[in-house]
């Protein structure tokens, strides 16, 4: 383990290596306590760097076993060498090959980055600096080699042999009763992106054509005797590549596609050229197992990272200050190929959510940063949601302002000039420039600032002149780093509705022809003519912007827009603004009329009546309160998580009393008549239904734990089945504990369905459910060694369940940091990300607080920590404004 204190690394710091690679052979002898690596690397001096630099190669626990430099053995007097580096003071000042022998211990790697085995079977994960655990290297991005990988293992214990590239050799070893394969790989590329897998795997596979004729062989390789579970999976995979061809023009460029599902991951997939490995909760599916959300995430997450061989292989990153480059971009991509398999507004509601419930969060905590960091102590605490779902919003953004012909045309340009090379944020933005003309250093600084800017708009009309201004000021507030911020670019998406939804004649100055008012300034307006009536405004249509709106319109013309707006998320938003309002009010104390909440409830039923069958999952998500995070965040301060528990309760109590009919026609009308299907529309009925059945035992107990309790019995489907057990985990009594032994009982052998069962559990909110998750962690389907087992049970009670987590009496903080520090031990990763849910302690009123700061403080102050936790810890114990 990396127990040193981390140096900080710094953009402006960056220069070329001083040395590059530019081929390297791997032969690698697989085994399970002593794997032999053999790499020979082609290396030159690099004319960008220094003249008489050393060689320094980058190594992490490596076991060297011997050195040789243009086929001579290097004796100890001309070389310096630790398990962190090797060192040659004095290198060739010519092309030269230095051969490194190394060994490895898989099984022991708990780590699971470098070289490892999951369930047998030997898998790699070198993002963003595991390469270096395999051999020495200069591990970093901007360093990009054309590899040949020569695999051997034992038949029996591995028989399938899976390396980057096109296949080109292959055969047995006569009379040792192992055998081997060679993989080659044309397409230079950095070592994060190396792969290699060997292992018992069955396989599914199918032939994809593409748009030049080109055959390309379509595999996924799972545990044996799950083959079918990969038919989605693969069909998605199909799906994605014929989508990129038709949205960006990008072609796939090998003769093969892998993908290969692994339990045992810390990631959810990597994007290793022609070789993806996945964590298998990511690619196994049926509807006995699988929910409508794991179909979803199935498809976008193996869109993802197929389209990251374009946008982060064929062009990567120069340094990984540009990880948004190949992420956030990628995001975006998945995000659009999502949206048009699905429905793009219920899927753009599901972007926001999530963009807000965690990069919001972020945004707001010491652990803020911007897309585009300007330096870090470990570079594994930066796959965030800020670069992931913050940067594929800028990228929505730029589409917004520049339009979708220039920036299709951007693109092209950017593929163009960058292909094969290590690329920037400003190689990037450069090409959208070029092709339009404009000026993009405004919109820059949306990499380089921190923090969710606050946008606040006001409304006049002008009766006698037939006018509407919109006033809109913004600020971006503090954040680490960063005491005082610059006027954003901000795209606006506007329009007006008529309070009795008729049509609105109306022309705004500054407002393009896609109604998109581009706000540059601290403050400025846009003025509409020839308005007839006062309108109510329908701002960041789309969200149109990663910001937060204050709006100066009263409850009645929210709901306004939740009737009449043409803009679908903005009748969303409508409603959740009502809600929120309401929800902080309930959770300060403040009087709330009961006026004010019946008028609530009584559009919400309106909404259900008139529109809720027309697109199911739309109205799913209409009548679903914010979350208790969401809320907290809204609040902000001294914040009191069983005060929003209970004021949400209250809400959906009257919510479901209010409209008791409505959802039990919605339970009758929706119910499944055929067969399971994974289709948008299928899993929009079944979200309905199911957010109904939620409602109803918010409103009634007894009835809701009856219709719960009929349709687990029933269900034909894991989405039916789970939501049922979800109602019946908040309905204290026999009936749960009886359900989830059923549950338990029949998916005893099958460990991702077993998560959600330890998920629900963990997310309880009640007095018993730490002790509950404490019992479930000698369950023997629990492991601390496997990141899913510890997600789904310790990482669900930590951000789902903010009233246990955040416990008054701190019980909640102190077992997370001892399993925090437990798992640092075997997996860092793992345990750094498992502490970012102490992201929103200084929100907490003064005695948790108190409670979480002494739990970080414990944990800072351990000695020998990884440097990801002592990174985390350190950060999240810093100034806010420092």
């Amino acid at each position: 383990m990396r127990t040193d204190i981390a140096q900080i690394v710094r953009l402006e710091d960056y220069r070329p290596s001083d040395f590059l690679i530019d081929r390297v052979e791997l032969d690698v002898r697989l085994h399970p306590t002593a794997t032999r690596v053999t790499a020979t690397l082609a290396l030159r001096p690099n004319p960008e760097g220094r003249a008489d630099a050393p060689l320094v190669l980058d190594g992490d626990e490596v076991n060297l076993k011997a050195l040789a430099l243009d086929g001579r053995s290097l004796p100890g007097g001309e070389f310096e060498a630790s398990p962190q580096s090797l060192t040659i003071a004095q290198p060739p000042r010519r092309p030269f090959t230095l051969t490194i022998e190394t060994e490895i211990d898989p099984t022991s790697n708990t780590k699971l980055m470098g070289l490892y085995r999951s369930s047998g079977n030997y898998c790699t994960q070198c993002e963003a600096e595991g390469f270096r655990r395999i051999t020495y290297f200069l591990d970093r991005p901007d360093v990009m080699a054309v590899y040949t990988t020569r695999i051997e293992a034992e038949r029996e214990e591995a028989p399938v042999l899976l390396g980057n590239g096109n296949l080109v050799e292959a055969g047995a070893i006569e009379g040792t009763g192992r055998h081997y394969a060679v993989w080659h790989d044309p397409h230079p590329k950095p070592s994060y992106l190396f792969a290699l897998v060997g292992g018992r795997l069955g396989r599914v596979a199918k032939s994809f054509t593409t748009m030049s004729g080109r055959e390309v062989e379509l595999a996924i390789y799972v545990e044996p005797g799950k083959e079918d579970r990969a038919d989605y999976a693969l069909d998605a995979l199909e799906r994605s590549m014929r989508w990129d061809e038709q949205a960006f023009g990008r072609e796939y460029d090998l003769d093969v596609f892998n993908i290969v599902a692994v339990s045992d991951f810390n990631m959810g997939a990597m994007e290793n050229k022609g070789l993806n490995i996945f964590n298998d909760k990511y690619v196994l599916a049926s509807p006995e197992t699988a929910t409508d959300a794991d179909y979803a995430n199935i498809e976008a997450i193996i869109a993802h990272e197929y389209f990251h061989n374009w946008s982060g292989n064929r062009v990567t990153c120069r340094d990984w200050f540009q990880l948004c480059l190949k992420e956030g971009l990628t995001v975006f991509r998945d995000q659009e190929f999502s949206s048009d398999e699905r429905s793009r507004p219920v899927h753009r509601i599901a972007e926001v959510k999530t963009l807000r419930a965690r990069q919001f969060l972020e945004d707001a905590s010491p652990l803020a940063h911007p897309v585009r960091p300007a330096q870090y102590r470990e570079i594994n605490n930066f796959y965030t949601a800020t670069v992931y779902e913050k940067g594929a919003e800028i990228v929505r953004m730029l589409k917004t302002l520049i339009g979708p012909e220039d920036f299709r045309r951007g693109m092209d340009l950017y593929y163009e000039r960058c292909d094969g090379t290590a690329a920037t944020v400003e190689d990037f933005l450069d090409a959208f420039a070029e092709v339009t003309g404009r000026d993009l250093s405004h919109f820059a600084r949306w990499y380089a600032q921190a923090g969710t800017p606050r946008v606040t708009v006001k409304g006049t009309y002008d009766e006698a002149a037939r006018t509407y201004r919109l006033d809109f000021t913004q600020e971006t507030p503090a954040t680490p780093g960063q005491p005082t911020k610059e006027p954003m670019a901000i795209p606006v998406a506007l329009g007006l509705v008529a309070r009795d939804g008729s049509a609105l004649d109306a022309s705004g100055d500054r407002v393009n022809a896609q109604g998109v008012f581009l706000l540059d300034k601290a403050s400025d307006s846009v003025t509409f003519t020839g308005v007839a009536s006062r309108p109510v405004p329908s701002v960041f249509r789309g969200f149109s912007a990663p910001v937060k709106v204050s709006l100066d319109l009263t409850n009645e013309e929210l709901l306004v827009l939740l009737r009449h707006d043409s803009d679908a998320f903005n009748r969303w938003q409508a409603a959740q603004t009502v809600a929120m309002r309401l929800l902080v009010d309930l959770s300060k104390g403040t009087s709330v009329p009961d006026a004010a909440i019946a008028d609530f409830t009584s559009a919400l039923r309106a909404f259900m009546e008139a529109d809720a069958l027309q697109d199911p999952a739309f109205a799913a998500l209409a009548i679903t309160l914010p979350g208790e995070a969401d809320i907290a965040q809204e609040i902000g301060a001294d914040v009191d998580p069983d005060a929003i528990h209970r004021a949400r309760r209250h809400m959906r109590r009257h919510i479901g009393q209010a409209c008791l009919e409505t959802l039990q026609d919605f339970r009758r009308s929706l119910a499944e008549t055929g067969a399971y299907s994974p289709d948008a529309a299928s899993a929009g009925r079944r979200a309905l239904r199911n957010a109904s059945l939620d409602l109803l035992a918010a409103a009634d107990a007894e009835l809701g734990e009856a219709l719960a309790g009929e349709q687990f019995a029933s269900a034909g489907n894991m989405t039916d089945r789970l939501a049922s057990l979800s109602v019946l985990t908040t309905l204290p009594g026999d009936a749960r504990e009886k359900a989830l032994a059923q549950f338990e009982e029949r998916y005893r052998h099958e460990p991702l369905v077993l998560d959600k069962w330890f998920t629900l559990q963990a997310a309880i909110p009640e007095d018993g459910t730490l002790e509950r998750v404490k019992r479930l962690m000698q369950h023997p389907a629990f492991s601390i060694n496997n990141p899913n087992r510890v997600r789904s049970l310790v990482g669900s009670f930590a951000m789902l369940n903010q009233m246990q987590f955040n416990r008054a009496d701190g019980s909640g903080y102190e077992f997370l940091a001892d399993i925090v520090l437990r798992v640092d031990a075997l997996n860092p990763q793992l345990a750094a990300r498992l502490l970012t849910s102490f992201s929103s302690w200084r929100m907490m009123e003064k005695t948790r607080r108190g409670k979480a700061e002494q739990a970080l403080r414990r944990i800072a102050g351990k000695p020998n920590l990884s440097r990801d936790v002592g990174d985390i810890a350190a950060r999240s114990l810093e100034e806010q404004n420092a």
